[in-house]
């Protein structure tokens, strides 16, 4: 047997088209008027057709006392902070005297993007001299680096 010969068992049904005369005409169980009654209704959940929105909504309640208490604190910047990195992962991929920079680090597959700039921190221990170019340190990080025998260069 091939699948272009198999026939189905069960008889296909037709659907009923109220709405056109016959014995469930005019309305056809609907009611009349409104969003229910016509064709391609959709109930969603959450829709709140005609209402303020929710945000606007926040401010006129009881005990807010000022506007930015949340209109306004959906409206804050978000803080862009740099790519980090510990003193501990330095030792691996960097040699004796060998510079250390935002491109560098991201070539060597430290850190995925110095868009936002690069800031080492103290965790680990640096063992080599290294030269930083253009990196934030933490203060501890700083002296740790310096106390290698490393610098640092604006």
């Amino acid at each position: 047997m091939q699948i272009h010969q198999l026939k189905s068992t069960v008889k296909n049904k037709k659907r009923k088209r109220v709405g056109r005369g016959g014995k469930r005409g005019t309305y056809s169980g609907r009611g009349s008027k409104g969003q229910k009654s016509r064709a391609g209704h959709r109930i969603r959940p959450g829709f709140r057709g005609g209402d303020n929105p929710i945000w606007k909504l926040f401010p006129k309640q009881r005990g807010a006392s000022k506007k930015t208490d949340v209109k306004h604190a959906l409206f804050q910047p978000i803080k862009i902070k740099p790519a980090i990195l510990n003193l501990g992962d330095l030792n691996k991929s960097f040699a004796e005297g060998e510079k250390v920079s935002a491109r560098i680090l991201v070539k060597k597959g430290l850190i995925r993007t110095a868009k936002h700039g690069v800031k080492i921190l103290a965790d680990g221990e640096l063992k080599k001299k290294l030269i930083f170019k253009e990196i934030d340190f933490s203060n501890s990080a700083r002296e740790q680096i310096l106390k290698a025998g490393g610098s640092v260069e604006k």
